[in-house]
């Protein structure tokens, strides 16, 4: 009889949950339940408590949860969750791309020096990291009532075992974690007591068992540490240690953001911010850089005007920077979207066309970044493309054009709650979950040969970036 474990993603737009068969990796089922961002301008908003009812929804309609013999989540990264003494929320959870912490990311910056954040935590804070959204609580006076600070996927493995526990993925994304623990001084920075964060606690080992029937998951169920969702997705893909290990290899992923990161052996510590020096979930690190505008923008543009998302036309040299939401790599909170070279023969499929190429660029820009903050590259492994972009025809051949390397596309969906699942998988097993995804074969997928880079296309994007700087910083 098959061993079966329950992975978790909960993702910024939904909760979803893998049913997985712990020795094969067949995904026996599935559910899906969603959630709701509220805000405008630079707010985005969820409610703790529908996350938690999605997930058990998720859990419960896999099918398979009496039988699941371990669980986990993982989650969205940097949303800040503040409970009070009772464990309910004081405010609705500011996700992580909100964006109204910008002022106090950039005050943090310039108290202490971007090289010291980065020798420190390993990351330079933006609008979208923990630390500066607490900044942005406490300078609003909105802290009196919090008596407890946690991340999406720690708040929601809280709800099932009882107990407070942090990891370090999760907790690299926060800007107060040294590599070590809870850096004090940044915490007395901005005003944190460290009572109120969870204990941090070693990978690979349980952070307790289910107190409740909670989706149908049966009392004393294990569930593992969990990760944030990068983490768990590399993760999900086999990358980082344990027997049969893979580092370096370059991985792209096309969501509502868009995020290039690696598995790497050395911990990365980038200055200028552009590369987030981010934890894995298993004593490895993951080098990461990430954009808020990715399929959401060009599908918005898009629909601006009025046609597919996959009817592209070659040619034009219009540009589009598709900064709808402000930016993160580059750091733009502000921005807005630009538009330029507009000639009368610009047609409506290659302004579209540009805006892929927009949106890719700055991703593929960062990428060789993100490999020389780690210290290790795969050479000239394909380059993983994943999330819900990957499996479009336009995103893969703007991919290829511009980056001018080989593209591999894992037949596996649903990597976060995949990777879950090898950690949950690896309770039982004794396994390093890497390896165990490395077993399931998660990352097999078609190859899509290299095409020539499009060097015209890169320079022309680089030009407009540069020039239209000034405008890009407005708001």
């Amino acid at each position: 009889m098959a061993r079966i474990v329950i992975g978790v993603d909960s993702s910024t737009q939904a909760a979803k949950a893998l049913a997985v068969d712990a020795d094969t990796g067949r995904v026996l089922g599935g559910g899906r339940a969603p959630h709701t961002v509220t805000g405008t301008g630079g707010a985005r908003e969820s409610d703790p408590l529908q996350w938690w009812q999605a997930l058990q929804d998720a859990v419960a309609a896999t099918g398979h949860a009496g039988r699941a013999e371990a669980v986990a989540v993982g989650g969205q990264q940097h949303g800040l969750v503040t409970l009070d003494a009772d464990g309910r929320p004081v405010h609705p959870a500011l996700l992580w791309n909100d964006t109204r912490s910008a002022g106090q990311a950039a005050a943090l910056v310039e108290e202490l020096g971007p090289a010291a954040w980065a020798r420190r935590t390993g990351s330079v804070p933006n609008a979208s990291f923990t630390v500066s959204k607490w900044a942005w609580l406490r300078d609003r006076r909105l802290t009196g009532r919090v008596a407890a600070v946690r991340l999406p996927h720690e708040y929601l493995t809280e709800r099932l075992t009882g107990r407070p526990v942090a990891e370090r993925s999760d907790a690299s994304g926060t800007g107060w974690w040294d590599g070590h623990g809870w850096d004090e001084g940044i915490l007395g920075l901005v005003g944190l007591d460290p009572a109120l964060l969870p204990p941090l606690q070693e990978p690979g080992t349980p952070a307790g068992e289910t107190r409740g029937a909670f989706g149908g998951l049966r009392p004393g169920t294990p569930v593992a540490l969990g990760a944030g969702d990068n983490a768990a997705a590399a993760l999900g893909l086999g990358l980082g240690g344990g027997p049969g290990a893979v580092h370096g290899r370059p991985v792209l992923s096309l969501g509502t953001s868009g995020t290039v990161y690696a598995a790497t052996r050395g911990r990365p510590a980038d200055p200028s911010g552009t590369v987030a020096g981010f934890a894995d979930a298993h004593g490895d690190w993951l080098p990461l850089a990430c954009t808020l505008n990715c399929t959401l923008a060009v599908d918005r543009v898009a629909a601006l005007l009025g046609r597919d998302r996959e009817a592209v036309e070659p040619g034009g040299r219009a540009v589009v920077l598709p900064f709808l939401d402000g930016e993160r790599t580059p750091a733009l909170p502000h921005a807005a979207g630009l538009v330029h070279g507009l000639r009368h023969d610009t047609t409506a499929g290659q302004l579209l066309q540009a805006a892929y190429d927009g949106a890719a660029h700055t991703l593929l820009a960062a990428l060789d970044r993100v490999l020389g903050a780690g210290g290790e590259s795969a050479g000239d492994a394909p380059l993983l493309l994943i999330g819900g972009g990957a499996r479009g025809h336009a995103w893969q051949d703007t991919v290829r054009r511009l980056s001018g390397r080989a593209v591999q596309v894992p037949v596996a969906s649903e990597l976060v709650a995949l990777g879950a699942a090898a950690q949950a998988a690896g309770l039982l097993t004794g396994e390093h979950p890497a390896a165990v995804a490395r077993r399931w074969g998660t990352a097999a997928g078609p190859v899509l040969e290299p095409v020539e880079r499009d060097t015209a296309a890169t320079e022309r994007i680089a030009a407009v970036l540069a020039a239209g700087a000034p405008l890009l910083g407005g708001g």
